[in-house]
C-alpha cells in the first residue's frame, strides 16, 4: 500500500524552568546546559531525511519553547524551516508559558513566520495556579495574549479542570474568562493523576484528593454547553474553536495521516510506520550525538491495526466517521470491523447511528476513553 508522504512535522522542545507535579511529558527542569547540546543533536536527526520536507502544518511542542533565551529560539526556528520549509496558507504553532512569553520572544517567532500560539493558561485563578505548581499568574496570562495580539497570532488557550477541591462555580468562572479574551481556539482537560508524577504519588499518599466523577462530569458539560454558546465549536473532545479555527495540526492525528518528528520523545508516522524516539533528553543526546538512532520504538501497522487506529481517532472528532470514506481509506467495511462493539455502543446510546456516519452522542463524550480499548 503506498502512503503519501507527509505534510505536517512536530519538534519536541523538552526545556521546562521547573516540571508541573501532573506533568508525565518528556521534559527537563532547570538544565540551560543542554540547549546547546540539544540544539546540534536535533539538527543532526532532521538533516536524516537527507532533503528538506515541506509542510502545511508545523507544531513545536514540549516542554516549553518559549524557554529558550532569544537567540536559541531564533537558532530553533532557522533550523527547523531548513528542513521543514512551510508551503502557502500554513499554520505554524508553538506551545508557550505565560510566565516566560515575552515582547522579544514573540518578536523572534513573528519574524520567522509562526502564527499562532498555544497557551498553557490552565486557570486564571490564583489558588489554582498554585496546586497545579504553574509559574505565572492571571496577569501574565492576559499580557501573553496581548503580546501575540499585537504579533499578529492566533491564540489557543489550554485549561485545566478537576482539580482538588476546584468547585463547580470556580470552574465556569475560569471558561467565563477565557472567553472574554476571545481566542481563536480553546481546548480543556480534565486532571489527571499519572503514574510517576509526583501528583501520583501525593495521592497515594492522600496528600490530594482526585475530584469526584460526577463533578468530573459536571464541568466538562460545562464546558460544552459556555463554550458552544459562545460561539465556539465543539469539533474534538477536548477541543473547541471559533468557526474556521479548528487546529489544521492536530486534525491530522485525529484523520490518520502521516506527519514527521524529531526531538526527545517524539512520535511519527510515515509510511505505515509508528516510531518514537526515547523520551530522556540525555539519552537522546548521547544517541543523535554519536551518530545512533534515537529511535525506541518502531511499528509497522497491518491493514486492519491502521483501520481500527483509524476509527477510534475519527470517533474523537465531533462529526464521527463516514462510513463511506472510511472504506475508501481502509479498504474495510466499519461494521466488518467492529460490527459488534458498535451495535452494542449504539444500543447503550454511547454512539449514535447517522446514516453514513457514525459519531459519539452526549453521554459517549463522557466515556470515550473506554470505548477505545474495545474498537482496537
Amino acid at each position: 500500500m503506498a502512503f503519501p508522504a507527509p505534510r505536517s512535522a512536530y519538534i519536541h522542545v523538552p526545556f521546562c524552568v521547573h516540571r508541573c507535579g501532573y506533568c508525565n511529558f518528556a521534559v527537563v527542569a532547570g538544565r540551560d546546559d543542554l540547549v546547546g547540546p540539544y540544539l546540534e543533536a536535533l539538527e543532526t536527526e532532521l538533516a536524516g531525511s537527507e532533503q528538506p520536507r515541506e509542510v502545511d502544518t508545523l507544531y513545536l511542542g514540549g516542554g516549553t519553547p518559549t524557554f529558550l533565551a532569544v537567540e536559541q529560539l531564533s537558532q530553533l526556528c532557522q533550523l527547523v524551516l531548513k528542513w521543514h520549509p512551510l508551503a502557502a496558507g500554513y499554520e505554524w504553532t508553538v506551545e508557550a508559558n505565560p510566565g516566560d512569553l515575552d515582547a522579544k520572544r514573540l518578536d523572534v517567532l513573528a519574524s520567522f513566520g509562526v502564527n499562532r500560539i498555544s497557551l498553557g493558561a490552565q486557570s486564571f485563578r490564583s489558588e489554582k495556579l498554585n496546586l497545579l505548581e504553574r509559574d505565572h499568574d492571571r496577569a501574565d496570562i492576559l499580557c501573553a495574549v496581548d503580546l501575540a495580539r499585537s504579533a499578529g497570532m492566533r491564540v489557543s488557550l489550554d485549561l485545566i479542570f478537576a482539580a482538588p477541591d476546584e468547585e463547580l462555580d470556580q470552574w465556569v468562572a475560569d471558561l467565563q474568562q477565557a472567553i472574554a479574551l476571545q481566542p481563536e481556539h480553546i481546548s480543556t482537560y480534565g486532571l489527571t493523576f499519572e503514574q510517576g508524577t509526583t501528583f501520583w504519588n501525593r495521592l497515594r499518599k492522600k496528600e490530594l484528593v482526585s475530584a469526584p466523577e460526577e463533578l468530573e462530569r459536571e464541568m466538562y458539560l460545562a464546558a460544552i454547553d459556555r463554550l458552544e454558546a459562545a460561539g465556539f465549536r465543539h469539533y474534538e473532545i477536548s477541543n473547541f474553536a471559533q468557526p474556521g479555527q479548528l487546529s489544521r495540526h492536530n486534525e491530522v492525528y485525529w484523520s490518520g495521516d502521516g506527519y514527521f518528528a524529531a526531538g526527545p520523545g517524539a512520535a511519527r508516522y510515515v509510511d505505515g510506520i509508528r516510531e518514537t524516539n526515547h523520551r530522556s533528553t540525555s539519552a537522546y543526546l548521547k544517541r543523535v550525538l554519536r551518530g545512533e538512532s534515537p529511535v525506541v520504538e518502531r511499528e509497522r501497522l497491518d491493514d486492519e491495526q491502521r483501520a481500527r487506529e483509524h476509527l477510534v481517532f475519527g470517533l474523537r472528532r465531533l462529526i464521527g466517521v463516514d462510513r463511506v470514506a472510511f472504506f475508501h481509506r481502509t479498504g474495510l467495511e466499519i461494521e466488518a470491523l467492529a460490527g459488534k462493539q458498535i451495535a452494542q455502543f449504539i444500543e447503550l446510546g454511547l454512539l449514535e447511528n447517522c446514516g453514513r456516519r457514525i459519531r459519539l452522542t452526549r453521554a459517549g463524550l463522557l466515556v470515550s476513553d473506554s470505548l477505545s480499548p474495545e474498537l482496537l
